[in-house]
């Protein structure tokens, strides 16, 4: 009978290394879009909050039909 040797087991060390996690190029592209739309999400934030919109004078006391202001409380009448 032949003796074993360590080589005839399998192990994970024997995959090829393109297998591993890191190696695959689909994984780093997703990370790179990812990151480039994080990136693109933080800087419109960022330009948003330096350049506020001014506010348009309508001259009016509505804007598409919505009251700009609250109307007088009503009193009820009393009989």
């Amino acid at each position: 009978m032949r003796s074993r040797t360590p080589t005839d087991r399998l192990s994970i060390r024997d995959e090829p290394p393109r297998s591993a996690w890191y190696r695959q190029p689909v994984l780093w592209l997703g990370a790179l879009l990812f990151a480039a739309s994080l990136a693109g999400c933080v800087w419109m934030i960022v330009l948003g909050a330096r350049h506020a919109d001014a506010p348009i004078d309508t001259g009016a006391v509505e804007v598409l039909k919505m009251p700009l202001t609250r109307a007088a409380p009503v009193k009820p009448e009393t009989p």
